[in-house]
């Protein structure tokens, strides 16, 4: 399992992996996590992603889905780890501090 711990404007961020699966959560509402399917999307960024959802009303669902098909085509944890931070950072998305097998959480470069 990694946990990963984000800066977002003013509010922190938690990413935590537990093999295939990505849970997301704010620590402003004690770290309750959800997988892709329960966050908001937003728009542009999904569109700009996945122009073929342009049109489409189940657009939310359809992002989701092909995330959770991604992540399970990685081969480990690590990669999982390495495509979240790739994917967040440009967002404005800092990543802090990582926690990886309940060690002690190490500052991110």
């Amino acid at each position: 399992m990694i946990e990963i711990l984000f800066d977002f404007g003013n509010e922190n961020i938690l990413v935590v992996i537990k093999g295939k699966t990505v849970l997301f959560g704010n620590t402003s509402y004690g770290a309750q996590l959800a997988d892709i399917s329960g966050l908001k999307l937003n728009y542009d960024g999904v569109i700009k992603e996945h122009p073929d959802l342009k049109d489409r009303l189940d657009w939310q669902e359809e992002a989701a889905l092909r995330f959770q098909d991604y992540i399970s085509k990685l081969n480990s944890e690590e990669e999982v780890y390495r495509y979240i931070l790739k994917e967040l950072k440009p967002y404005g998305f800092n990543p802090k501090t990582k926690k990886q097998k309940g060690c002690r959480p190490v500052k991110i470069k």
